[in-house]
């Protein structure tokens, strides 16, 4: 059994097919300079559609996270974390905590992007503690 994968879109396909590549890509907007994440077709802040994909470090820290142990599906093998990264370049990424126990993150945990591959077409990017950190 595997968990749900998100489809691709022609606005994410980007994203995706980077993952594939080991890469992690965000949306910045050329009129005002914002990150844009999740991918969309326009701009969050001054709704221009003048988005073009820029990579990211991968490097990050810990900004938010929860535990979860009820999982709301059989798929999810809990406990697992749940964790909003502050990624180096100032935006944000919802994802999974990986390699590390649920008792040993904390905020500010510096952490860095780790691929996994689930399926032919999709590459989630996880992230775990950072090697040198």
């Amino acid at each position: 059994m595997t968990i749900p994968l998100p489809r691709k879109t022609p606005v994410s396909a980007p994203h995706w097919e980077a993952c594939q590549d080991g890469r992690l890509l965000v949306q910045r907007c050329t009129t005002c300079d914002q990150l844009v994440f999740i991918p969309r077709p326009g701009c969050t802040r001054c709704l221009t559609e003048t988005l073009e994909w820029t990579e990211s470090s991968g490097l990050g820290t810990v900004y938010s996270y929860t535990v979860v142990h009820r999982p709301q599906r059989p798929e999810f093998e809990a406990p697992y974390v749940v964790a909003i990264i502050a990624l180096d370049e100032g935006w944000h990424m919802l994802t999974n905590l990986v390699d590390i126990a649920p008792d040993d993150v904390s905020i500010g945990l510096a952490v860095e992007v780790a691929f996994r591959v689930m399926s032919d077409e999709i590459t989630l990017p996880y992230f775990r503690p950072r090697a040198s950190a």
